[in-house]
């Protein structure tokens, strides 16, 4: 598909779709997490926006990318406080909503998220089942003149009609695979490239060794694929070859949201045209800096940043090495 041009001639930034679920967080800060049956006292208390394919959004947006989110909420508008709440914070990061779909007479998705002085962060989550079966009435009209669709599997029956038509249409799809689903299959299989989480490689793969996961779901999908490990890095698959990639080394303040905003950046990255080894490195670098921040997505980097960590570190983003 060829790039948009804006009014100047210059080529318009790509549009991404981000498909999936969208909440509000409301952050617990403590110094440790509590031992079951006891108590502690939060130092702070946040609310902000969330969810995975929200998240994704914003990042995309500030990297300077043309930023929509199709997602069911709970509705109607008025009623459901939570949704109207989401969709305001969005639209002050520039997110496009109108594809939203509102669910008279459910809540919106809510989670409480514990944060400790470590960085690492505990979530607990709740999304009305009856959100499930909301389902997008014309997925291939919703994808026309995207560039890339990012999907997480939170609901994973909404976003594989959605996946589907952007594959069908030659877009890039990128899953966000942090857990499997009942749909895991026909979404690997719906989607370009796969950036999984660890355990949720696992999980799908069933060994606990990733480079034998990455290649057990290689020989699944054509799809390119990655995993995510932490502070230890990622792997990806290529043609065959597992390679490594170290991560950047940050002192992490908080890690919500950091997996959001990786993912966000490297479909952004591919929709722009770069190979996915430059995709992962430009989404490394985004969610390197989002850990160096507190408040989960509100510390999503804008694209100067993440260019000049890049720039900054030639000699490690060029550190890969094959398994």
């Amino acid at each position: 598909m060829a790039p948009a041009s804006s009014a100047e001639g210059a080529p318009a930034a790509p549009i991404v779709l981000c498909a999936g679920i969208a909440v509000i967080d409301r952050i617990f800060s403590v110094a440790a997490y509590p031992a079951e049956g006891t108590k502690t006292r939060a130092r702070a208390i946040a609310t902000i926006g969330g969810g995975c394919a929200a998240n994704a959004a914003v990042a995309v947006a500030r990297l300077g990318g043309r930023a929509q989110l199709a997602a069911p909420l709970g509705g109607p508008a008025g009623a459901d406080f939570t949704g109207d709440a989401i969709l305001a914070r969005l639209a002050r990061e520039g997110v496009d909503t109108r594809a939203v779909i509102r669910h008279a007479g459910a809540p919106s998705p809510v989670s409480t998220v514990i944060l400790a002085d470590s960085g690492e962060r505990t979530i607990v989550n709740y999304r009305d089942d009856t959100l499930s079966s909301v389902r997008c009435v014309d997925p291939a009209a919703l994808v026309a003149g995207v560039a890339a669709v990012l999907i997480d599997n939170r609901f994973p029956e909404f976003v594989l009609p959605i996946a589907r038509a952007a594959r069908d249409s030659g877009n890039i799809v990128l899953m966000d695979a942090d857990e499997p689903t009942r749909e895991t299959a026909n979404l690997l299989a719906a989607c370009s490239h796969v950036v999984f989480s660890a355990n949720g490689l696992r999980a799908t793969a069933g060994t606990a060794a990733l480079p034998e996961a990455l290649m057990r779901i290689g020989a699944q999908t054509p799809a390119r694929l990655a995993v995510t490990d932490g502070g230890r890095g990622l792997l990806w698959l290529d043609e065959g070859t597992v390679r490594t990639m170290e991560t950047f080394a940050v002192e992490a303040v908080d890690t919500l949201a950091a997996g959001d905003v990786f993912h966000g950046a490297c479909t952004l990255a591919l929709a722009e045209g770069r190979p996915f080894a430059q995709a992962l490195r430009f989404a490394s670098a985004a969610a390197a800096i989002k850990c160096t921040r507190p408040g989960g997505i509100a510390g999503a980097p804008a694209r100067g940043e993440v260019e000049a960590l890049l720039a900054g570190s030639e000699g490690f983003v060029n550190k890969t090495t094959c398994i």
